[in-house]
């Protein structure tokens, strides 16, 4: 065997074990990620965090409507939300909070459930136009300490009073202060506030996504 062969059947060995394992890394992070998914595409928070704190409002009686709505617990919302939920939730993180989830995606026949017992465009949006709930690009927030309690913001969430807004000064500093480190993360995280609520968070790039009536199982 000349020295010239044996280097070229080095090389093609060295060469076989390295493509082997690049096709098997490959491998390995399409089974990890699964498929490339598009930003508007809708997906479970959790499967992308598990540093969020969940009190899905509207899956128990707790809320303004005294009924259930949501079959189950779980919090949808485009893949594009959630990439802006998780990094605001990382900073909070390091200082010392965390994002407490009270209400994602909305399916519209939800909307029109909750339109039927609460007929009121001031409490609930009109389905007829819908809501950025029912886009996939809201989320109903607070923040909780170390120890899991939330901080004050003044008022409960959805309570429907001037209290509740953004604009409304007559609060301790300490609300204030709540208030503003929820505002200012989300808001350097791509999402706006709505004045007369301060758990409401909108995606600034949801704004004009599609109306959705896509529903998800319950385990």
């Amino acid at each position: 065997m000349t020295c010239h062969f044996k280097s070229l059947l080095i090389f093609c060995s060295l060469f076989w074990i390295v493509s082997c394992k690049s096709q098997s890394a490959i491998t390995v992070t399409e089974d990890k990620n699964g498929p490339i998914i598009s930003d508007t595409t809708f997906v479970n928070l959790k499967e992308y965090s598990q540093d969020f704190v969940y009190d899905m409002k509207y899956a128990t009686p707790d809320n303004f409507l005294k009924a259930k709505v949501y079959d189950c617990a779980e919090c949808f919302l485009r893949l594009k939300t959630v990439k802006g939920l998780v990094e605001a939730n990382k900073k909070f993180i390091e200082k010392g909070y965390r994002i407490k989830i009270f209400d994602c995606y909305r399916p519209l026949d939800i909307q029109k459930k909750m339109w039927k017992i609460v007929s009121n465009p001031e409490y609930v949006a009109n389905p007829a136009k819908g809501s950025i709930h029912n886009r996939g690009g809201a989320v109903d927030i607070t923040l909780v300490d170390n120890n899991g309690k939330e901080l004050d913001m003044g008022t409960y969430f959805d309570y429907f009073g001037i209290e509740a807004s953004h604009n409304y000064l007559n609060v301790s500093e300490k609300i204030k202060r709540n208030r503003k480190l929820l505002k200012k993360i989300m808001i350097q995280k791509g999402f706006n506030s709505f004045d007369s609520e301060w758990w409401h968070y909108n995606l600034k790039s949801g704004l004009n996504d599609k109306i959705s009536n896509t529903k998800w199982d319950c385990d």
